[in-house]
């Protein structure tokens, strides 16, 4: 729990996760922004998260359990570049749309008939980039069956991850951030109250 709260006062103090009122990429609104593509300009932050996401990893699903390290660019990408590092682990990673020059291909990397695969991405709201990306995996007879995300938005990816035989894990999840800096007066109630709502809790 000690790294949720250092981590969660990191994330407010430096405008990575900020509250008001947002439109995301989809054309939701939101009661707050996340922008996880500014942790590696911290780079000891950016190391404990990225030891953090090691260990859970190591922990529970084990470091034998997988060949190599899935993610999509871009903001996954960067995350799961260091992992691979740390794990010493391969990386691929999938297109959003295969590339329209050369081999064509929405996998990139050195993959075969039936590997496994971890996949990693930075963020999960709905979930439908690593739905996608777990279809293109599937499609190339590669095995997925757990992903992590760094921050998980509750807002249906575990459900969707879920219908693909996939298990979602994640480092935090927006109501712990928003419940840690409520307890450190960092955000008032209405925050608090604005979030459940969004997450409809």
């Amino acid at each position: 729990m000690e790294f949720v709260k250092e981590f969660a006062k990191f994330l407010h103090q430096n405008g990575i996760i900020k509250f008001g009122d947002f439109t995301l990429a989809s054309g939701k609104k939101s009661s707050y922004y996340v922008d996880l593509r500014l942790v590696p300009s911290y780079p000891h932050e950016f190391r404990m998260m990225i030891k953090h996401l090691q260990n859970d990893v190591a922990t529970n699903i084990g470091l034998d359990s997988f060949d190599s390290i899935v993610s999509v660019p871009t903001g996954g990408l960067v995350i799961a570049s260091a992992l691979a590092i740390e794990t010493v682990k391969p990386l691929i990673y999938v297109r959003s749309k295969p590339k329209e020059y050369g081999t064509s291909k929405s996998v990139e990397g050195k993959i075969q008939d039936g590997m496994k695969v971890l996949m990693i991405d930075d963020v999960a709201t709905t979930g439908g980039s690593v739905v996608n990306a777990i279809k293109s995996l599937r499609e190339a007879n590669i095995k997925v069956t757990d992903a992590y995300v760094i921050v998980n938005r509750m807002e249906g990816a575990d459900e969707a991850l879920k219908e693909q035989g996939v298990k979602m894990h994640s480092i935090l999840n927006v109501m712990q951030i928003t419940q840690v800096l409520y307890e450190q007066n960092l955000v008032d109630d209405s925050v608090l109250q604005k979030v459940k709502d969004q997450i409809g809790n």
